[in-house]
């Protein structure tokens, strides 16, 4: 034993489980008279913010939520949701946000798989909500306490469900004397499911270090200053909000509430109410590059943006720079707690074409400062390809800011977590200064007579034509060269253009080979969060094909 070992142990004066529960705390002390929460008429202080999750908490922990309950949400970005992320947390509760955007047989689903104990919801997502709760009890016998909420920014239909209203429940409750959180920082914070593109959904289990962690990230990655007034364009349903809520909370900063993400509202909030912070998938940020001008006047402070969610197109880039907005480009994974890598600028790249910035900025970067590995491995040998920006591998993470694993799914997490790291499954080269640059989803690579296809480097080519809003590059089969690459495009409103001309477009940027043999203007799936549905698109493809 070393002297070190000796009369030297942990206590509580020296140590304390690390959770993001602990930042609403000292914001409520330290800043309780800032605003923490704005939604339309509603403002609410650090004080009552802290209030009122710690009421919720008190009223959950009645209705018997404790450690490893699971509470489920379904709830838009309100301030509801916001005391949700607080309260739950503080009980050692599971939390469990719900894809407003999924049908009643899924909800039910998850809402079963999770074992949801309470679920809080908005009276605008009844009619799905009342049958996905008709198959839970039907089906799986289950029977969630149900807690109804009536934003005050809602006035469409919706009825009531559950036997209590959510500001009822809060004010019959007084709140908790502290939001305290584990005393294991391993414990679960949260349970979040991924979209199921093949077989059923797998639900990425968090936890109160992890979360604790990539919040601090977020806030040293993006250099945040104190009270940042970000603004929720990101569904919060989607990796917790990439752990923003509690980023937010760190810095004693504003949440901004939007029930709805669309260009005027947005570029409206960050006029009106100084919102200097967003987060938003690719499609998110191309809805405000189109955006009339008229609607970007008067918007004069410094906004910056943080894109992730799908490969930025090199198009979008360079266009929200043109309208001076600071773009900090990030890459990750559910089971990651969203983001966990960052393309890092250097003071360097100033000096470059802008050409050259987009495309030092469109790479997915390095990994965030506590998160502990990241690199590109060959998957099968797990050795570390060369740095030669030519040699694919596959992503892979190793450390605190990685999920503890997938719900009652073991042979998922064992192959996830196979060779000692977190395999992201998206094909990658690590260029000579280390930045990772993503090549395709190794499902999304296109084999075309023997040789590889990045769909995204496809797709980087059309949207640098004007008059494309939104591609995706998908394989169909051929019968000559196996398989061949497919473009479906939505054009940007009142523009033409051909597929001919998309396609001279495309050889005039490309080798031959990878120019698609096929363009469909057709509507592209997406999910919530704006992030194509390809898997939909490659069997359009492959049924298309069998036609013709």
């Amino acid at each position: 034993m070393s002297i070190y070992d000796q009369d030297l142990d942990k206590c509580a004066a020296n140590f304390v489980a690390l959770s993001p529960v602990s930042f609403v705390e000292r914001s409520a002390e330290v800043f309780g008279d800032l605003p923490a929460v704005v939604h339309g008429g509603r403002h609410y202080s650090w004080a009552l913010c802290r209030e009122r999750s710690a009421r919720l908490a008190a009223a959950l922990r009645a209705l018997g939520v404790g450690r490893g309950s699971t509470v489920s949400t379904m709830l838009s970005n309100t301030p509801e949701m916001v005391e949700a992320h607080y309260a739950v947390p503080a009980l050692n509760a599971v939390l469990n946000t719900l894809n407003t955007r999924l049908d009643a047989p899924l909800l039910a689903w998850q809402m079963n798989h999770c074992e949801a104990a309470v679920l809080i919801t908005d009276r605008e997502f009844a009619p799905v909500v009342k049958e996905a709760l008709r198959i839970l009890q039907r089906e799986h016998g289950r029977e969630p306490v149900v807690i109804d909420v009536c934003d005050s920014e809602y006035t469409g239909p919706g009825e009531r469900l559950g036997a209590h209203e959510y500001e009822a429940l809060l004010a019959a409750h007084a709140p908790l004397p502290k939001l305290e959180g584990p005393t294991d920082e391993w414990d679960a914070i949260a349970v979040s499911y991924t979209s199921g593109t093949t077989g059923d959904p797998k639900g990425v289990v968090t936890h109160h270090r992890g979360a604790y962690l990539n919040a601090v990230s977020n806030a040293a990655t993006w250099t945040m200053p104190h009270f940042p007034r970000y603004l929720w364009t990101l569904p919060m349903f989607h990796c917790n909000g990439w752990c923003f809520p509690w980023t937010v909370a760190m810095l004693g900063g504003t949440h901004i509430c939007l029930r709805r993400v669309e260009a005027r509202p947005i570029l409206d909030a960050m006029r009106e109410r100084q919102a200097d912070h967003y987060c938003a998938a690719p499609i998110v940020h191309n809805l405000l590059i189109n955006a009339p001008a008229e609607w970007r006047a008067g918007i004069s402070h410094k906004v910056r943006g943080m894109v992730a969610g799908a490969a930025p197109p090199a198009a979008m880039i360079e266009g929200m720079a043109k309208l001076g907005f600071d773009i900090t480009h990030v890459y990750g994974l559910t089971e990651v707690y969203g983001p966990a890598s960052v393309a890092v600028k250097r003071d360097a790249w100033a000096a470059q074409s802008l050409s050259e910035q987009t495309r030092l900025n469109g790479r997915q970067g390095v990994r965030y400062a506590l998160q502990e590995g990241m690199t590109v491995l060959d998957p099968e040998s797990m050795a570390e390809v060369p740095a030669d920006g030519q040699t694919m591998g596959e992503i892979m993470f190793r450390g605190n800011i990685v999920m503890k694993g997938y719900l009652k799914n073991p042979k998922a997490t064992a192959k996830s977590f196979a060779g000692g790291w977190f395999h992201t499954g998206d094909l990658a080269v690590m260029e000579s200064d280390r930045y990772v640059k993503i090549k395709d989803r190794s499902k999304d690579i296109i084999i075309s007579g023997g040789e590889n296809i990045s769909s995204i480097e496809v797709e980087d080519a059309l949207y640098r034509h004007p008059a494309v809003l939104a591609c995706a590059v998908v394989a169909r089969p051929d019968p000559k060269w196996g398989e061949s690459p497919v473009a479906y495009v939505e054009t940007k409103p009142d523009a033409q253009v051909s597929a001919a001309e998309l396609i001279a477009h495309c050889k005039s940027l490309l080798a031959g080979y990878k120019v698609p043999k096929e363009i469909r203007f057709e509507a592209i799936p997406k999910t919530s969060t704006g992030k194509i549905q390809k898997f939909q698109l490659r069997e359009r493809a492959k049924s298309s094909s069998a036609i013709e």
